[in-house]
């Protein structure tokens, strides 16, 4: 069996077949997992624990037939579902893993992160995540009514596309100085991320050593899954 991650499926209302296709995967290939790792922006907006959307209860549904097949589901914040908690973790029958675990892969330790952090050339960027990580932000933002809390996430959104549009792509990528740097301090040469939306498996040397970054894809178009068993990790799609 493998180990299987995903990253950055965006899940909303506006792009039913994406949800579909994730209800699909979770009702399949990832019952024969021996684990499943979702690397943050499992949804396009996530405004509380409260939130009563149809769309939340079904993913739930969907993430709780994998727990309950006997798939432990391991779930880690990304930058648009930072606001999961653990009362919708219960739900699903997912654990919450903070950014930056490490996790011994199939004997090799793995840094987990959803990927964001890396990107230290977006000023504006880390200027903003820094605001919502903060927990006394959050729980201020926790206590508005549900309705104010969509209209700002919908705005929210509408600035990030806008932002995303508007900047230099490359300052958007990880810096490799930070992905050296997140190696080294966690003490290990492989790590697994999403975010950048640019799948991949980068090989490279850290200290005279081989070190690795795979990034994960988005579900945008299509469905992207890291599957790894020992000794080998393969991106692959999902129609």
């Amino acid at each position: 069996m493998a180990t299987l991650f995903v990253s950055d499926l965006h899940l909303d209302d506006a792009r039913p077949q994406i949800v579909e296709l994730f209800e699909h995967f979770c009702a399949g290939a990832a019952r024969d997992a021996d684990a499943l790792y979702v690397l943050g922006d499992l949804f396009e907006v996530y405004v509380g624990d409260d939130d009563d959307a149809t769309l939340n209860a079904r993913v739930a549904k969907a993430l709780r037939g994998v727990a309950d097949a006997g798939v432990p589901v391991h779930y880690l914040a990304g930058n648009r579902d930072f606001l999961v908690g653990e009362d919708y973790a219960r739900r699903c029958g997912m654990e919450i893993v903070e950014d930056g675990t490490v996790v011994d892969l199939r004997g090799t330790p793995t840094l987990l992160l959803h990927g964001d952090v890396l990107c230290t050339d977006d000023a504006a960027y880390q200027a903003f995540r820094s605001q919502v990580r903060n927990p006394a932000w959050q729980t201020a933002f926790l206590a508005r009514p549900l309705a104010e809390r969509r209209a700002f996430a919908r705005q929210a959104r509408d600035a990030s596309r806008a932002h995303t549009s508007s900047t230099v792509m490359a300052i958007m990528d990880a810096n490799q100085h930070a992905v050296e740097r997140a190696l080294r301090e966690a003490g290990v040469s492989r790590m697994i991320h999403g975010h950048t939306h640019r799948p991949a498996i980068h090989d490279f040397a850290l200290d005279a050593q081989p070190a690795q970054r795979i990034v994960l894809g988005d579900w945008y178009q299509q469905g992207s899954v890291l599957r790894v068993t020992r000794g080998s990790a393969e991106l692959s799609g999902l129609a």
